[in-house]
């Protein structure tokens, strides 16, 4: 299967035309308008800091569904506990930066470069990005970050600075966005801690028929509405 080099034209090949890597091209750029065209095709930008930009439309997705949707005893504790407040969108630009500041086990480097950070935090401003947080008293310790489009939310990244922080922040997020009637989340790729919550891999044709039912629907906001 070929990669396809984008040119300042506003599209993407059909997915379907993706190979076994998931990269179906490579360049374009990060604008708003690129961003959310390729949320609604099934495709999103995943490269590092020495890389071109590289979009990716993997050949299976892994995705949570409200009835899946299940809160372990362990965090279910947590959250009656009310150790941590849950805020939604309060601090967008820092959640997105220790997503990528925050070190993982097993890797060196980050996929959040500073372009990519920059037209995140764009999309938070249009309204398109949001994020959930977990804080402490005055200590952002956890969270997590991603885009909306219609009834969908795309998860992008996570980060936890204390114990079962960003657990706790996708639960109560999970169950504000389920209760007021989006139809999917999106983790992209297999995660430990995405799968202890009920989501499940399908093929990215499935997947497809999912954008199509989904990505044009509207429905309540979980976002807290800015001040003029």
């Amino acid at each position: 299967m070929p990669i396809y080099m984008l040119d300042a034209t506003l599209s993407f090949p059909d997915p379907r035309r993706t190979g076994p890597s998931g990269i179906l091209a490579v360049g374009g750029d990060l604008s708003p308008e690129r961003l959310m065209l390729g949320y609604s095709m099934s495709i999103f930008p995943w490269y590092s800091v020495d890389d071109p930009i590289l979009w990716h439309s993997p050949m299976c997705r892994f995705v949570l569904y409200p009835l899946d949707l299940h809160v372990g005893r362990t965090v279910e504790k947590w959250l009656r506990r009310g150790t941590y407040e849950v805020r939604f969108d309060t601090a967008f630009d820092a959640v997105i930066d220790a997503c990528g500041d925050t070190p993982r086990p097993g890797s060196s480097g980050t996929w959040l470069t500073p372009e990519m950070r920059a037209a995140y935090k764009r999309l938070h401003q249009l309204g398109h990005a949001h994020c959930a947080e977990a804080w402490l008293g005055d200590r952002l310790v956890g969270g997590l970050y991603g885009v909306v489009k219609g009834s969908v939310f795309f998860g992008e990244s996570m980060f936890s600075l204390a114990d079962n922080a960003s657990k706790v922040a996708f639960a109560t997020l999970a169950r504000a966005l389920f209760a007021s009637g989006y139809a999917l989340i999106d983790s992209q790729v297999y995660t430990e801690n995405l799968a202890a919550f009920g989501a499940v891999e399908i093929t990215r044709l499935a997947y497809l028929g999912e954008l199509a039912q989904h990505v044009g629907v509207s429905v309540e906001s979980v976002w807290p509405v800015s001040a003029p």
